[in-house]
């Protein structure tokens, strides 16, 4: 309801502005142009995180000031803490990165975000840049329409840039007009009640703009042509650093608990650092006026001294917050929780995830493996086995056969309620994902669906032999008893080995011995028919056993091929190109045909 109220609102209260100022109306396009180029610019610098960013990001979270440092450079370097906290809400939903490590990207992002007033006050108040926004957007327009990404991602830069620097002209334009018709500093309010007020005023423009960089901008132009005071200033800027947070935590309504708890840390590090900017303002405004001083700032420079005092009011929220990460990663892991989702409900598939190739990457995998976990148990019960007893590094084979076997399952129904849907959203995510990413990065997402597809065919697989599997292994037939026992503790060795690969999926060695369980599983459907011809002969079984027992035989091959190659594709812990390497040493079907020819004997003439 108040969103339906809130557009309409703005647009008229724009309207009436534009129909008795012209003033307003530049001020405003001013605003409307700077955060177009904001816009611009988050979207130039997205066509460079195809991996670069991701990959720096993942290595610089392991040390709190490894982090800090990467939230303070990328945030200087593109200008956007909007973007910085997304990608870092991004890699939190995918599990890439601890949020400890978050934490000090976001306390870092607010540092980065300083530099930018520093910019417009010493740089873009003092040169007419609007002689430099021109030949940046009509150079950027030109390369945006090139086929490169990165043609397009250096022309978005470019012109967002130059966009940046037309809003930034004609906002200092509308109020320096404004001096001949209106002074707005007859409306300054000092003392607290102007910090407060001014404060809530800066909120209120950062949450409409979405962009505190804009609200700053606006703050410094103003302050410029002298149309508000320096404490109102001040206060601005310091409701401006709450409403920031506002962007975080839009960006983490799409995001698992992890991105809702890094949002919850962006609030409380902003009003924590706000509460001692408003508690120590003119303390602060002293500090401001000797570290201007030293560095050789006008005393009326007011616009440049804005700039100082954001970039030590935040730094003193970094120094005050930094003992307490802990404690707070602690207090928000138990404040918020994550909801509680039935196991076929998808656990890494968020928007939040889907922004980046590498975390959508990581998504997938993690959710196929969530898609495994199910189906492990599944495939297991309807086998009549413990799931339990397959995970341990050393199984007894005899103690499972001797066993009692476990209740019988419909594994049909639970295919339905724990696999089908959840498969169905992976399918659904990746055709999403896959419009923003590389070949090699839709290669390995492919590699993933398919690791998913054989996870689903298994279970079919399975599902066709355990009617048969059921009746036999109680069967008072010693002779079908054996080799249904004997299919049922080959797929125990699958599942066992799977078990063993998935825990320890950096050895590579062990993910390449699926190889010789595919030869033992291909070397024992070889002699199947020999084994049912010499059973039938000696009448331990008859032709409608030996019917049951070799399609039952195929549909265990079928199964055990299809998990192991998904074993090979889902569980090395590797890089892409470590993954990509293991893939193309593992034995193709026509090598393991070729081999088993090899050691059959020729027949003697």
């Amino acid at each position: 309801m108040l969103r339906k109220i809130f557009l309409p609102t703005i647009l008229l209260v724009l309207a009436y502005g534009f129909w008795i100022s012209p003033n307003f109306k530049e001020i405003s396009a001013g605003v409307a142009i700077f955060l177009f180029g904001m816009i611009s610019l988050e979207q130039g610098f997205r066509a460079f995180t195809g991996g670069l960013l991701e990959n720096l990001l993942r290595r610089t979270t392991d040390k709190y000031w490894k982090s800090l440092s990467f939230g303070i450079v990328t945030t200087t370097f593109m200008q956007s803490s909007s973007l910085v906290s997304v990608i870092t809400i991004s890699f939190l939903s995918a599990g890439l990165i601890s949020l400890a490590g978050g934490i000090g990207i976001i306390f870092g992002a607010n540092l980065g975000t300083t530099t930018g007033a520093w910019l417009v006050a010493g740089f873009g108040l003092k040169v007419k840049i609007s002689a430099y926004a021109m030949p940046m957007i009509v150079f950027g327009v030109i390369l945006i329409f090139q086929k490169s990404k990165e043609l397009k991602g250096i022309g978005y830069v470019l012109s967002g840039l130059g966009f940046l620097f037309l809003g930034i002209h004609h906002m200092k334009e509308g109020f320096e007009a404004f001096n001949d018709t209106l002074d707005l500093k007859a409306y300054a309010i000092t003392g607290y009640p102007g910090v407060f007020l001014f404060a809530l005023l800066g909120l209120a423009a950062t949450v409409i703009m979405q962009s505190s960089h804009a609200t700053l901008v606006l703050i410094i132009t103003a302050l410029a042509a002298g149309q508000i005071t320096y404490e109102n200033g001040l206060a601005l800027a310091i409701g401006a650093n709450i409403g920031t947070t506002v962007t975080a935590i839009i960006g983490a309504l799409s995001s698992n608990v992890e991105g809702r708890r890094l949002a919850g840390a962006h609030l409380i590090f902003n009003l924590t650092t706000a509460a001692i900017a408003i508690a120590l303002i003119y303390q602060l405004t002293h500090i401001v006026d000797i570290v201007s001083e030293w560095l050789g700032i006008e005393a009326d420079n007011y616009a440049l001294k804005l700039a100082v005092f954001h970039t030590i009011f935040n730094a003193v929220g970094v120094i005050v917050m930094t003992p307490f990460i802990n404690p707070m990663v602690g207090f928000l892991e138990r404040v918020i929780q994550p909801k509680i989702r039935s196991r076929a409900q998808a656990r890494y598939l968020h928007g939040a995830s889907i922004e980046f190739a590498e975390t959508a990457i990581e998504a997938v995998r993690k959710e196929t493996l969530h898609l495994y976990d199910n189906a492990f148990e599944i495939i297991a019960t309807g086998m009549r086995l413990k799931p339990a007893s397959l995970t341990e590094d050393d199984i007894d084979l005899s103690a499972i056969k001797a066993a009692p076997l476990p209740p019988a399952i419909d594994m049909r129904e639970l295919y339905s309620e724990n696999v089908k849907d959840l498969y169905s959203e992976i399918i659904d995510y990746v055709s999403r994902a896959q419009t923003s990413l590389t070949p090699d990065q839709n290669e390995e997402l492919f590699a993933l669906r398919a690791a998913g597809q054989d996870i689903v065919e298994a279970i079919k697989s399975i599902s066709h032999l355990e009617r048969n599997l059921n009746r036999y292994l109680i069967s008072p037939n010693p002779a079908i008893r054996k080799e249904y026992e004997t299919i049922r503790m080959q797929l125990v060795s699958v599942l066992h080995t799977l078990a063993m690969v998935r825990e320890h999926g950096d050895d590579s060695a062990l993910l390449l011995s699926l190889d010789s369980l595919k030869m033992d599983i291909a070397e024992s459907h070889h002699q199947l028919n020999t084994t049912v011809d010499r059973l039938i002969r000696h009448h331990h079984i008859t032709a409608k056993m030996a019917t049951s027992l070799m399609n039952d035989t195929n549909y265990a091959r079928d199964a055990a091929n299809k998990l192991i190659e998904m074993g090979g594709l889902l569980f090395s812990t590797g890089d892409s190109s470590t993954r990509s390497a293991e893939r193309s040493l593992s034995l193709e079907d026509h090598e393991i045909g070729e081999a088993l020819s090899e050691q059959t004997p020729e027949n003697n003439p």
